[in-house]
């Protein structure tokens, strides 16, 4: 493979080293390796003992909770399996119930809730802190108490009819138990229906954590904020095993302290390690005198890129230019290849730099197969690459070339125990005869290849000039759209969303319409993706969903729907921003849907994972959009939880064909259904479609039936008037 010019290259020569330099290398390499090792050891030693005691503290910390619930469940044993409770409950005896169970509440530290209930959960006592409650137990404590309640109350003959866990209550988190009501024996002459339970609750608060905290001898213990992200900590869950609470401590850390002590030791070390290197170096200086070598070497280094091995940008374009000029001697043609990674951010992002590392690397090394020893092959971007090559019959070496590349994309890379699918796109510029310099041959394979990614990946395109002309009307294009963003030109309008039993809307879907000054209207299919690549979209998206929420306001019995790309899914402040939409529009997140296709989802099933969850927190609805247009797994349904499936438009306009068409599409409402998603069908057209798809099970129909995308005054008129959208007469 050609690489740099004779005048970029390595000396063949660098010298022999003598022998006393040599010896004074290796005894240098020994004595930094011995030093690494201890300091390694010393820093595993301090890292074994944090562990270890933070191991002990979380035990500890284990065993005080469970302490805790074990004392409270002690003590109703106490007051529930009892002779005298036995007698004086079943009598009905409000006085002995309220002097023995309700007044012990206060100031006491075994339970500060106390409640008799019988066998159909009426509560006969309630007193809290010695005086009554105002509250009822279903209110007060979450759903896991009649879960107790019904262990306890189903206990067989063999089994003790009593059961404790911690509960969260309206004050915080208690450990609560329930027990019946019997003699201390464990008889009880009452019939089943007459039964009694004692239930009583002791709320673990800041004090009792204290408390435990001096008890247990653990530093700093207490609750745990809802920002800390710590990785030593203790939670305390319901019986349904939801977590209530998290309890932290402070790491004592004695490894740190105990390397404190050894500490100026180490540093005593190191300085005799620095002065015998001091030495060394005034010792060897003198047979270490072969600078330009050394030189040469750094000039070699700056032209090439580490990760890859290949020549980098600068090396790449010193390397170029040299061929151009050999080929204009040798009348040879000059063709550039120029490869952009597609897929390579997700796997970055999905599985971590390191990965991504490899992934360039193992890249690296199959074009160097592929392209052999007579192009030059560079990394001259994150994940761009470039071959130049020279040839007399130039096109059909690019062709077969191209081809080898494609295929070579086609296969999965194996990364240790993972597998990423990536692709290419090829933008390839020709320079008959060493004509087109380099710089001129580099811009117009790049334009050659985004020209490719923009008209269908995994291909390659070679550059034309009419390309020049339509980079500057995109460009063009660009710059007007970030301007009519800015100024707040871009329209919002609404498709009606209607009941499909009434045909009555009952929502809107918002859609972004531009016209552009000077121009008229450009299309979505136009300005969308351009939003897309050049990052406007997140400025464009929250400008539609702050415009539709505003308006939202106008309408408060309809629904809003919202489309969002990609680009906004997959920044991580995207949930921020809209619950800031939210706030200053004063619109109801339940109102609201936010539709995005599933590619993302399957690209980065994780990431999308968590970001669904931060939207769903907002209160806002997520629908899957253009079901059954793509890749529509069953899957996914399930994996994410989506409030609604929209129907692509396409099985909708298969219904005029009939037979496996309407079959198609009863199966995928049939789908819908069982997973309990509301389904809605878009690109309704005719009366008949929207009836065969009410019949079929959707609940929402959408299209131009009922009516075009319209400005909010035309949305107005039919929500203000009670009509029906699409000036229909009514439902059939």
């Amino acid at each position: 493979m050609r690489l740099l010019p004779s005048r970029f290259r390595r000396p063949a020569t660098l010298g022999r080293r003598s022998a006393v330099t040599s010896m004074l290398l290796a005894f240098a390499v020994v004595v930094v390796l011995v030093t690494i090792f201890i300091l390694t050891a010393l820093d595993r030693i301090t890292d074994y003992a944090n562990r270890l005691d933070d191991g002990r503290s979380r035990e500890t910390t284990s065993g005080a909770v469970q302490t805790f619930e074990e004392q409270l469940h002690a003590t109703l044993n106490d007051y529930a399996a009892w002779d005298d409770a036995a007698q004086f409950v079943y009598a009905d005896d409000q006085a002995w119930i309220v002097s023995n169970y309700g007044d012990m509440t206060a100031n006491s530290d075994l339970f500060d809730v106390a409640i008799v209930m019988d066998m159909n959960r009426d509560v006969l006592m309630a007193y809290q802190d010695g005086a009554p409650v105002s509250w009822a137990p279903r209110d007060y404590f979450d759903s896991s108490l009649w879960t107790l309640f019904d262990k306890a109350s189903s206990a067989g003959a063999e089994s003790v009819p009593e059961a404790a866990a911690f509960v969260q209550t309206q004050k915080g988190v208690a450990a609560i138990g329930v027990a019946l009501i019997r003699q201390k024996s464990g008889q009880l002459d009452q019939p089943v229906s007459n039964r009694r339970f004692l239930i009583f609750a002791r709320h673990l608060d800041e004090a009792k954590v204290h408390k435990l905290s001096e008890t247990y001898v653990i530093d700093g213990l207490r609750f745990a904020n809802a920002s800390d992200a710590v990785a030593n900590m203790v939670e305390i869950r319901n019986i349904h095993g939801k977590a209530l609470q998290r309890l932290v401590w402070h790491s004592r850390k004695p490894g740190d302290m105990g390397y404190a002590q050894v500490r100026p030791l180490v540093y005593c070390a190191l300085a005799m390690v620095g002065l015998f290197f001091l030495l060394l170096f005034v010792s060897g200086s003198n047979t270490l005198n072969r600078l330009t070598a050394d030189e040469a070497a750094a000039r070699y280094l700056a032209m090439s890129d580490r990760l890859s091995g290949l020549l980098n940008r600068a090396g790449f374009f010193a390397a170029l230019d040299a061929l151009v000029l050999q080929s204009h001697r040798n009348n040879e043609d000059v063709a550039l290849l120029y490869l952009d990674l597609d897929g390579f951010k997700e796997v970055n992002d999905a599985y971590g730099h390191g990965t991504g590392d490899k992934l360039i690397r193992g890249v690296a090394a199959g074009l160097k197969t592929l392209v052999g020893d007579t192009a030059i092959l560079a990394r001259v971007g994150g994940d761009e690459f470039a071959i130049a090559l020279a040839s007399t019959d130039i096109g059909r070496v690019v062709d077969t070339l191209s081809d080898r590349i494609l295929g070579f994309f086609d296969e999965p890379f194996v990364i240790g125990e993972r597998v990423a699918t990536i692709g290419t796109c090829i933008g390839v510029a020709i320079s008959p005869r060493g004509k087109v310099t380099g710089e001129e041959l580099v811009r117009r394979s790049d334009m050659a290849m985004y020209h490719a990614k923009e008209t269908g990946r995994g291909r390659t395109e070679y550059y034309r000039p009419e390309m020049d002309a339509e980079r500057e009307e995109r460009n063009m294009l660009e710059v007007d759209l970030r301007i009519a963003i800015e100024r707040r030109e871009v329209n919002v309008v609404y498709q009606p969303v209607v009941d499909a039993r009434t045909w009555r809307i009952i929502g809107v879907e918002a859609l972004a319409r531009w016209h552009r000054a000077g121009y008229g209207p450009v299309s979505p299919d136009v300005f969308i993706p351009i939003a897309e690549s050049t990052g406007l979209i997140d400025q464009l998206g929250l400008f539609v969903l702050h415009r539709a929420c505003e308006t939202l306001t106008l309408w408060p019995e309809l629904k809003l729907a919202v489309n969002i790309s990609p680009g906004q899914f997959r920044d991580p402040a995207f949930a921020v921003h809209v619950a800031s939409v939210f706030r200053k529009t004063g619109a109801d997140p339940s109102r609201i849907t936010l539709e995005m296709t599933e590619g993302y989802f399957i690209q980065s099933p994780e990431r999308a994972r968590a970001a669904l969850a931060k939207l769903k927190q907002l209160g806002v609805n997520i629908a899957l959009d253009d079901f059954g247009a793509g890749f529509s797994s069953v899957g996914y349904l399930r994996q994410f939880g989506f409030d609604r499936m929209k129907i692509d438009k396409s099985l909708v306009h298969a219904l005029e064909e009939g037979g496996r068409a309407v079959d198609l599409l009863q199966a995928t409402v049939a789908l819908a259904r069982s997973l309990e998603i509301p389904v809605t069908a878009e690109g309704v057209e005719t009366e008949a479609q929207a009836l065969q798809l009410r019949l079929t099970g959707c609940d929402e129909l959408q299209g131009y039936l009922f009516g075009r995308p319209m400005s909010s005054q035309e949305i107005d008129i039919i929500y203000r008037g009670n009509r029906l959208p699409g000036g229909m007469s009514g439902a059939a």
